[in-house]
């Protein structure tokens, strides 16, 4: 398995530890000052891209200096640095592609953020955007398997399209059979898995899962 890291440049603090998820076939882009954080938790991003506006000079320099490929682009343009780092790893076909810098701070920036996982949808990729208290992927119609996981207990499940079909959970803590989710419903909030597995499925619509810890309730 293929997998691509992308590191935005939200708060730093809001990062994990990186080298949690830094596999064999792990490729690293870095998008502005997400290259940064990848060389301060000491991995060498494969890439760094975007228009470096949040770097110093002397921060630049140093990114030229430990990094292969440095791709910089015109403050002004049509992409977010991001959307720029996710198109790019699009391109290296990866089988997952995991999103980390991209939550917090400005909530403009963040709605966008997690907006960019519908790209990733349509080209049949599985992005994950985590950070230290929530992993956030979009689901389409079907069947999908959720094994337990002690570090993101809380499960919700939110409506993405006007009507969620047929939603049913087994093996939740409230479970639910062929209910219809309206959007801006919060019926399928801070749900829970009842042992080490669940499932859920619904015929027509989309739904952002986001998992958080005992923290984030």
């Amino acid at each position: 398995m293929t997998i691509v890291g992308i590191v935005g440049g939200g708060p730093e603090d809001r990062l994990p530890d990186l080298h949690l998820y830094n596999e064999q076939n792990v490729q690293w882009i870095g998008a502005d000052r997400g290259s940064i954080y990848l060389l301060n938790q000491g991995i060498v991003p494969d890439y760094a891209m975007g228009d470096f506006d949040s770097t110093s000079e002397d921060e630049k320099a140093m990114l030229h200096t430990k990094i292969n490929q440095v791709d910089t682009y015109p403050i002004e343009k049509d992409q977010t640095d991001l959307e720029i780092a996710v198109q790019k790893a699009i391109e290296l076909k990866p089988d997952k592609i995991y999103l980390f810098g991209v939550t917090g701070g400005r909530l403009d920036h963040e709605l966008v953020n997690i907006q960019l996982l519908y790209q990733l949808s349509e080209q049949n990729l599985r992005g994950i955007i985590i950070d230290k208290g929530n992993l956030i992927e979009l689901k389409r119609a079907g069947v999908h398997i959720v094994e337990y996981d002690e570090n993101y207990e809380n499960i919700s499940l939110i409506p993405q399209t006007p009507l969620i079909k047929n939603l049913t959970l087994k093996n939740f803590y409230y479970p639910l059979t062929n209910a219809t989710l309206e959007f801006g419903t919060t019926l399928s909030t801070s749900n829970r898995l009842i042992g080490k597995k669940g499932t859920f499925s619904f015929d027509e619509g989309i739904l952002l899962v986001v998992r958080s810890d005992a923290v984030h309730q």
